[in-house]
């Protein structure tokens, strides 16, 4: 089967299969074709598709080449007119040749078409079609984060950010002609530039020294700020990355000028094929030495008393949500098709199964019931408020059963837990239930006060809703919310910090990560002021990082060890199909 075959294909069923146009794409069975060449295919015919069918149905080459359908004509000429090499067939192939013949008349109607839409230039037409297709997302910014294992903002700025003008408010930046870039004021190493930027293709986003990652997925990581005496840090849902990634750059930012315990992040994604993705992200950023990766582990399955996990001491959790909140999360533009010949009984019975699917996801879409898809892409037709609810509570109840695991972490200090919702009961809801439980009354666990917070996130003026967390202001207060539809240019986004007292911690562990800790929870110094381990009961070397030699040997060792551990799972990657973009990650 043909390029063109498989991508009508997916356009012909694309109405009634669950998930996003990406997921169907990439996870779809026996495809010959290459799954990012066939997803660019079919995306940008969609996009295309209103332009397109005016030029077929004004050269009327359907009454013609009676061997095309409506969406075979769709995806042909799309490629004749507008991809850079054209038709992806051999020159003698049947089907480009029933579309090439008719190059001269598709290319005038092509022409009438854009003036008709009073662009002037093909560029100018294209840059309507973008912002068209774009919806929803044409009004937020792209959000890039600077990996600082592998860049720094300056860096970033003179290269490659070096041609954009400096904005002084989102606005600015989505409005504004031509490049703008804003370094976001909350969270550091962050920057918004003018949609619709393509920097796929910069030695910065290959090479892993750029991220493209939403301003409220980075909320997270940045609230959690695992320090070196944190201990080791879990990623509980890690795929695909950004979160993982996010971590690793703040802990090596944090990362003492002297030589220190190495810090481990355990990233656990149970789902495989989101775990491959989740490594090879990791690798690109650079911080697969510092990462220990869970392939297809359930972070529920884990033992917190697991003598591996005796020194974690920070915890990020971002489980699955009803996705509320996601800003045009991979939205497919809507397909036109052009209409078949009407001489044409056949013609018109092919296209019919087309036309009732069609038919069937409008009476959805403009009916009572709602489609709402969750952040791993999975639609679900909901009929009534009362379905609704069902859903959510479900979701919430699992959302608390991976809260209060994480409590229970005998070290565990500080946990972060969010969702990309907008709905209380997956938000302040749960967060209210996790600190009514009984395990976050024996161990000490309570709100991560807003005075508390990193600058960043004090600072941030959204907070969650008292009435939610059942009128106790200074909970509402430490909840951090987002709402896409506000001024700030991000997604829907909820995270709440979660910390331990020393003084309140019961006796089921020690909680204080790898250093000693006074009776009043004070870390414990040397005459130098450097923390005393627990482990060897001696304080932090003054030896400086630059400067280690054989004292180093067990440390070098332990890095090595996860080289061995990177090579034999990155050859296990390079035999599957791993998705190049989904890295970018929105609303992860």
């Amino acid at each position: 089967m043909s390029l063109y075959h498989e991508a009508s294909d997916i356009l012909s069923t694309s109405f009634q299969e669950g998930g996003s146009l990406k997921s169907r794409v990439y996870q779809r069975k026996g495809i010959k074709s290459t799954p990012k060449q066939l997803y660019a295919l079919v995306f940008e015919s969609c996009k295309w598709s209103a332009i397109l069918k005016e030029v077929i149905e004004g050269a009327d080459i359907l009454k013609i080449e009676r061997k095309l359908t409506p969406t075979l004509a769709l995806l042909l000429v799309h490629d004749l007119l507008l991809a850079k090499g054209g038709i992806a067939l051999p020159q003698s192939h049947g089907l480009r040749s029933s579309v090439e013949r008719h190059k001269g008349r598709l290319s005038s109607e092509f022409t009438r078409a854009r003036l008709r839409r009073k662009a002037s230039s093909l560029e100018l037409l294209k840059a309507e079609v973008d912002k068209a297709a774009a919806g929803e997302e044409a009004a937020h910014p792209r959000w890039v984060r600077i990996n600082v294992i592998k860049s720094t903002l300056e860096e970033q700025l003179e290269t490659t950010f070096r041609g954009y003008a400096r904005a002084g408010t989102i606005q600015d930046v989505v409005a504004k002609e031509g490049k703008h870039i804003l370094i976001d004021p909350h969270v550091p190493n962050l920057v918004a530039i003018t949609p619709g930027c393509d920097l796929s293709k910069t030695e910065a986003y290959t090479s892993g020294k750029i991220i493209l990652q939403d301003k409220a997925s980075c909320f997270p990581a940045y609230l959690l700020d695992p320090r070196s005496e944190d201990g080791d840090v879990i990623d509980a849902c890690a795929a695909p990355g950004n979160k993982t990634t996010h971590l690793a750059g703040i802990i090596r930012s944090h990362e003492p000028e002297f030589e220190s315990q190495p810090q481990t992040i355990f990233a656990f994604e149970k789902d495989s094929r989101r775990a491959k993705t989740l490594e090879k992200m990791v690798k690109i950023a650079g911080s697969n030495k510092m990462t220990r990766i869970a392939l297809g582990q359930d972070f529920l399955q884990v033992d917190p008393e697991s003598e591996r996990f005796r020194n974690v001491g920070a915890l990020l959790l971002d489980p699955s949500c009803s996705g509320s909140g996601i800003v045009g999360r991979d939205s497919m533009p809507e397909l036109h098709l052009p209409d078949p010949p009407q001489q044409n009984p056949r013609r018109e019975s092919k296209s019919e199964p087309t036309n009732k699917r069609k038919r069937k996801y409008e009476e959805i879409r403009n009916s009572n019931q709602t489609v709402i898809r969750d952040d791993d892409g999975n639609e679900i037709v909901v009929e009534s408020e009362k379905d609704l609810a069902a859903r959510l509570n479900a979701l919430a109840g699992f959302q608390l059963t991976i809260l209060l695991h994480a409590f229970r972490f005998p070290s565990a200090r500080k946990v972060t837990y969010s969702t990309c919702s907008i709905h209380s009961q997956e938000n302040e809801h749960v967060v209210m239930a996790a600190l009514n439980s009984d395990v976050a009354k024996e161990r000490g666990w309570r709100i991560l006060r807003r005075k508390d917070q990193v600058t960043g996130m004090k600072d941030w003026p959204v907070r969650g809703s008292t009435e939610a967390c059942n009128g106790d202001e200074e909970v509402a207060q430490g909840c951090i919310r987002c709402y896409k539809d506000d001024s700030h240019g991000i997604m829907g986004f909820f995270v709440a910090g979660f910390v331990r007292d020393h003084a309140n911690a019961s006796e089921g562990g020690d909680g204080d990560g790898p250093y000693m800790r006074d009776e009043s929870g004070a870390i414990v110094r040397d005459m130098l002021g450097m923390p005393v381990l627990k482990s060897t009961g001696t304080a932090v070397s003054l030896v400086g990082r630059d400067d280690k030699a054989g004292d180093d040997v067990s440390m070098t060792n332990s890095n090595e060890s996860h080289d061995d551990d990177d090579d034999g799972s990155a050859s296990a990657s390079d035999d599957s199909d791993v998705e190049e973009s989904e890295w970018e990650g929105l609303g992860d």
